[in-house]
C-alpha cells in the first residue's frame, strides 16, 4: 500500500478504488437485478470506507499527477473526507425509505458512488478541463438520482428541471472557461495565475463572470437558485438530503480551488462578483423561507442562505477565510444531515408527511426527536454554544480581519440576515413545543437513527473539543497558500 501511495497514481487511489468498485457493482446488479439491493448497498458502504481510509493514507505533501491536472494536498484530503462521509450518510438514510416507498433499485448506491467520484475529481481539479469532467460526472449522476422514483410525477419533474437548468449552467461554465483559455493561453490554474500578473482584460473578466455563474448554479447560490426549492421538494427525501450535503461541500471546494488557485493576483476582479452573489443568497435565503409551509422547501432556502454565508469566506481571498469555509462546510454537513434524518422519520401509517404543521406537538409524542430537531434548528440559526454559532463566527471574523470596508459591511449583512433567518428556524421549535400535538410518527429507521446520533453529537458538543476540526481546517487552508 505504501509503495503504491508513493507511485505516480497514489494520490488518486481513493478515486481508483471507487471507480473499480462501481464497475464491479454494475456487473453484479446487471446479473442479479433488484435481488442485489442489499449486497450493493453494503458493498457501497465498504467502498466509501475504503476510499476514506485511502484519503487518510494519502501523503500530506502537495503532489500533482496526470500532467498537473490532478492535485493532492491537505485541502483536498479534508474536503474529500467530508464528501465521503456525506455520501455514506445519504446511502444510510435511503434504504428503509426506498423499500417502503416501493422503488428500491440497485442503481441508486451505484449512482451515489459515481457522483462521489465526480465530486472528488472537482476537489482535486487543477485545471479547467479536469474541473469540468468532475463536475459533469457528479451532475449527470445527480440528474438521474433526482428522478429515480419513476412512478412519482414530482420526482420526474424534479429530475427534468434539474437536468435542463444544469445543462444551461454547464454551457455557461464552458463558455467562461473558453474565454479564460483564449485570453491566457492555458487551462492550468497555476498557468493562469502566472500569466495574469495582476492584470485582467475585459475579455478575461467576462470569462470570470460566466465561470462564476456556472459555479453559483452548482452551489445553488442566488440568482442561480431557481431550481433548488422545486428539486428539493420533488426529489425523494434521502436524495434531497444528499443534494443538500456532499455536493455542496464539493462545489465550495471547487470554487475555492478555482478562484484562489487560478486568479490570486486579480482578487479584486472576482471579489465583487462573489460579494454580490453572497449578499443576494443571504437575503433570499432569509426572506423567501419565511412563508414556506413544506419543510423540504424550507431547507432549500436554508441551504441557499448558508451558501451565502460560506461565500463570505471566499470573498476574503485569505487563508483565514478558507479556514472559515472548511469549518463552515463540515458543521453545515452535520446540521443538514441531522435535520434530514429527522424529516425522513416523519411518517404516519403508509404516508410520509412534509409540512411544518405536521410537527405540531412533537415534543409530547417524540421528546428526544423534538429535542434533536430543536438543536439542529437553533444551530442553523447560529445560536451559541451550538456548532452553527462557531461556523458563522469564523466566517465573519475572517471578513472583519481583512479591514476592507466592503467585507466588513458584508459581515454585518450576514449578521442581520442571520437574525431574520432565526425567525423561521425558531418557528419550527415553537410548533413542536407549544402547538397542540398531532398523532405520533413511526419508529425512526436504524440508518436515520445512526446518522442523527452522529450529527447531534457534533452539533451539540462541538464547543467542548473544537480543536481537532479547527486545527485540521487551518492545516488544510495553509496548504493552498504555501
Amino acid at each position: 500500500m505504501n509503495t503504491f501511495m508513493a507511485s505516480s497514481f497514489g494520490p488518486a487511489l481513493p478515486e481508483i478504488i471507487l471507480a473499480i468498485g462501481v464497475l464491479v457493482l454494475v456487473l453484479v446488479g446487471a446479473f442479479m437485478g433488484n435481488r442485489s439491493n442489499w449486497i450493493i448497498g453494503t458493498a457501497s458502504f465498504a467502498l466509501l470506507a475504503a476510499a476514506l481510509l485511502a484519503v487518510g493514507l494519502t501523503p500530506p505533501t502537495r503532489t500533482t499527477i496526470f500532467a498537473g491536472s490532478f492535485i493532492s494536498d491537505d485541502f483536498a484530503r479534508y474536503m474529500k473526507a467530508l464528501v465521503l462521509l456525506g455520501s455514506a450518510a445519504a446511502i444510510a438514510l435511503s434504504s428503509d425509505f426506498m423499500e417502503r416507498e416501493g422503488f428500491a433499485r440497485f442503481e441508486y448506491p451505484i449512482l451515489i458512488l459515481l457522483s462521489t467520484i465526480g465530486m472528488m475529481m472537482m476537489i482535486s481539479a487543477n485545471d479547467l478541463i479536469a474541473l469540468y469532467l468532475g463536475l459533469e460526472l457528479q451532475s449527470l449522476a445527480a440528474y438521474v438520482i433526482a428522478a429515480i422514483h419513476r412512478d412519482n410525477v414530482r420526482s420526474s419533474e424534479a429530475g427534468l428541471k434539474y437536468f435542463v437548468l444544469g445543462a444551461l449552467s454547464s454551457g455557461m461554465l464552458l463558455y467562461g472557461a473558453s474565454l479564460v483559455y483564449g485570453f491566457t493561453g492555458t487551462v492550468s490554474f497555476p498557468g493562469i495565475a502566472s500569466s495574469l500578473q495582476g492584470e485582467a482584460s475585459i475579455g478575461l473578466i467576462l470569462g470570470l463572470v460566466f465561470l462564476s455563474a456556472g459555479v453559483a448554479f452548482k452551489l445553488a447560490a442566488a440568482p442561480f437558485h431557481m431550481w433548488t426549492p422545486d428539486v428539493y421538494e420533488g426529489a425523494p427525501t434521502p436524495v434531497t438530503a444528499f443534494f443538500a450535503s456532499a455536493p455542496k461541500a464539493a462545489a465550495m471546494a471547487m470554487a475555492v480551488r478555482l478562484f484562489i488557485g487560478g486568479f490570486p493576483s486579480i482578487t479584486e476582479s472576482w471579489q465583487q462578483i462573489i460579494v454580490f452573489v453572497s449578499i443576494l443568497s443571504m437575503v433570499i435565503g432569509a426572506f423567501a423561507a419565511i412563508g414556506q409551509t413544506n419543510v423540504k422547501r424550507l431547507m432549500a432556502y436554508s441551504s441557499i442562505g448558508n451558501v451565502g454565508y460560506a461565500l463570505i469566506g471566499l470573498a476574503t481571498g485569505t487563508q483565514a477565510g478558507v479556514q472559515g469555509i472548511i469549518i463552515y462546510m463540515a458543521i453545515y454537513l452535520a446540521m443538514t444531515l441531522g435535520t434530514f434524518a429527522l424529516i425522513i422519520g416523519m411518517r404516519r401509517g403508509n404516508q410520509y408527511v412534509e409540512t411544518i404543521a405536521d410537527l405540531s406537538g412533537a415534543a409530547q409524542t417524540h421528546p428526544w426527536r423534538a429535542f434533536c430537531l430543536a438543536m439542529m434548528m437553533f444551530s442553523l440559526a447560529g445560536i451559541p454554544p451550538l456548532a452553527g454559532f462557531f461556523s458563522k463566527f469564523y466566517i465573519f471574523a475572517a471578513a472583519i480581519q481583512t479591514g476592507q470596508m466592503m467585507l466588513v459591511v458584508l459581515a454585518v449583512i450576514g449578521v442581520l440576515t442571520s437574525v431574520v433567518g432565526a425567525f423561521y428556524y425558531i418557528r419550527v421549535v415553537k410548533i413542536m413545543y407549544f402547538d397542540e400535538p398531532k398523532p405520533g410518527f413511526e419508529k425512526l429507521p436504524d440508518g436515520a437513527q445512526a446518522v442523527l446520533i452522529a450529527c447531534s453529537v457534533v452539533v451539540v458538543f462541538f464547543w467542548l473539543i473544537p480543536s481537532p476540526l479547527v486545527d485540521s481546517a487551518a492545516h488544510a487552508a495553509r496548504s493552498l497558500f504555501h
